[in-house]
């Protein structure tokens, strides 16, 4: 299991900002089934906590030393009984429930418990932004990440450069299952730094600048005598509490690594993906006896080199460990220029320095010029589907700068209004909502009420089946995939995860402020409803509390889908 210490000194190579958030990171992302935290996504952790360790520690976890008993079952119109035992859990005492519950078709409410009070959701905040991207673009919509050139071809010699354009294309062509459907794990390669037991996809990441450039290629360039530029204007700088969110996404613009352990006393083995210059791993992981103590720690003592320091027991399956960009553009421009020599085309510009973007024309300039090669994002059904499955936090504040880009902006907090808008039109009260990101970062505001609303409004469209599929799916996959997998509600809840997590070191405890889902439930009787439960500010005093409330969730939305 992952410790805390662990996880700080595993990023304390980052800058202070990115440091703040480390454990609430951890909470949200190792101990939970839903988060939405500082994390490249965290949602997923259900794929890493244990059935045993939450069956170990009763329904609702261990409470926290001190925590009041279960309080007396209060009667909730609509609420079953079963639901109320978990609720009414030592472990709630001092928070607080909201629940809404109402038919899809007719609108009638069916459960409301705190339904119009504004609560941090977490992740859900997820259903805000990706809904708005859905409604604006369409999910059948894709983007073009196109690669221009300045300057002629002459005997197959470019005498300018070669200007790869950012689109936000959350994958570029990295995750393209053989059917054309996106790939993804339950526990994403975004959150292995926190939560043990991330694996990655066995798609090429480099896949998509491959096939740019071999188009560079086609199209008669055999020499670049220019430049290789990657130009990641399209909207201005803005970062997550996580990291940037830029235009360009390499490989989700982490480098991963794989460490398996060798004999004990042994230095463990590890890989590398994608190599990229001028990138090296080196592993000071020590193997330690079987059932020991797994704790890898990432660092980047200088540009371009990252060092595995630890222990692996023999025992352990492979470990990922993720080294996260602070600039994806160089990092991009690398890859492409090793694209390019991979498909043929010399380029006389150093690789690895940095991305010379001074050198860029103007935007509508940039734009003007002609193109040598473009590269199709996925539909947006199927990113969707990544960002909700895995709860990306990047690739959904990705789609609100591309909601600010298309309301004419190149300021991400535009998008924002712009989802506003989007929703407003559709029918939604935005007053039940109060945002601040579309990933749901702490200070994100909504009511239960208007989450189910959100979903009603939704299902009103002719595409909402591929809506409904793109959301994790109660003990079936994605950050639902081990929540409730072998109850009589497991395949029947289509919902967004969310969980906000941090430290009492006040106390010794762990706080969870929120743990949400929303979506839809089919219920037993065939009747279909949409749905939001949120939990606020529950405590536990161990590690095995929190997986234990991975589950408590799910079983009040099992009661109510039974119920129904």
């Amino acid at each position: 299991m992952t410790h805390a210490g662990s996880i700080s000194a595993a990023r304390d190579h980052r800058p202070a900002g990115r440091r703040r958030a480390v454990l609430t990171l951890m909470l949200c992302g190792v101990l939970a089934a839903t988060a939405a935290c500082t994390g490249g996504s965290t949602e997923a952790a259900t794929a890493a906590s244990s059935p045993g360790a939450a069956a170990a520690s009763g329904s609702a976890g261990a409470p926290a030393s001190g925590s009041p008993g279960p309080t007396a079952a209060t009667p909730v119109p609509g609420l079953d009984a079963s639901a109320l035992a978990v609720m009414n859990a030592p472990a709630y005492a001092q928070g607080q429930w909201a629940i809404a519950v109402k038919d899809l078709t007719s609108g009638e409410s069916l459960i409301a418990l705190n339904d119009g009070t504004l609560f941090e959701p977490g992740s859900v905040v997820k259903t805000y932004s990706t809904g708005a991207a859905w409604q604006q673009f369409g999910p059948d919509s894709t983007v073009v990440t196109p690669v221009r050139r300045t300057g002629e071809i002459v005997d197959g010699t470019l005498s300018g450069d070669l200007i790869l354009v950012g689109m936000g294309d959350l994958t570029m062509g990295g995750r393209t299952k053989p059917d054309g459907t996106v790939d993804f794990t339950d526990l994403d390669h975004n959150d292995a730094n926190a939560i043990p037991g991330a694996t990655l996809t066995t798609e090429d990441p480099l896949t998509g600048l491959d096939d740019l450039a071999a188009q560079v290629k086609a199209s008669g360039v055999n020499t670049v005598s220019g430049d290789v530029i990657v130009d990641d204007r399209l909207w201005e700088p803005h970062h997550l509490e996580n990291g940037p969110v830029t235009p360009i996404i390499i490989n989700q613009n982490v480098i991963d690594f794989t460490t398996t352990p060798a004999q004990v006393g042994q230095t463990a083995t590890t890989e590398l993906r994608p190599k990229v210059a001028p990138w090296t791993v080196t592993s000071q992981v020590q193997t330690v006896a079987a059932g020991g103590k797994t704790e890898i720690k990432v660092s980047s003592p200088e540009f371009g080199s990252v060092v595995l320091t630890g222990t692996i027991a023999a025992d352990s399956a492979p470990v990922v460990n993720t080294y996260a960009f602070d600039d994806p553009a160089r990092f991009a421009r690398t890859a492409f220029i090793e694209a390019l020599g991979r498909a043929g085309v010399t380029v006389t510009a150093d690789p690895v320095a940095a991305n010379p973007d001074a050198a860029l024309p103007e935007p509508s300039a940039v734009s003007a010029l002609p193109s040598v090669a473009e590269l199709t994002s996925l539909p947006l059904r199927e990113e969707a589907t990544y960002v909700l499955k895995i709860s990306y936090n990047l690739g959904a504040e990705t789609y609100v700068c591309r909601l600010a880009v298309a309301a004419g902006s190149t300021k991400c907090g535009d998008g924002l209004a712009k989802a506003a808008q989007i929703w407003s039109a559709a029918g939604l009260d935005t007053k039940g909502a109060s945002l601040i990101d579309g990933s749901g970062l702490p200070g994100n505001l909504i009511t239960a009420s208007n989450e189910a609303d959100l979903q009603i409004i939704m299902a009103k469209r002719p595409d909402v089946d591929q809506w409904r599929a793109a959301l994790p799916i109660l003990g079936v996959d994605g950050s639902l995939s081990l929540v409730q997998p072998n109850g009589p509600a497991a395949g029947k809840v289509f919902a967004k995860t969310g969980t906000l997590g941090s430290g009492d070191l006040f106390n010794g405890r762990l706080l969870l402020g929120a743990k949400a889902l929303g979506g839809y439930i089919d219920a037993a009787s065939g009747r279909k409803l949409a749905f939001a439960v949120i939990s606020t500010n529950s405590v536990f005093a161990d590690i095995n509390g929190v997986f234990a409330a991975n589950d408590d969730v799910g079983k009040v939305v099992t009661s109510i889908q039974q119920a129904f």
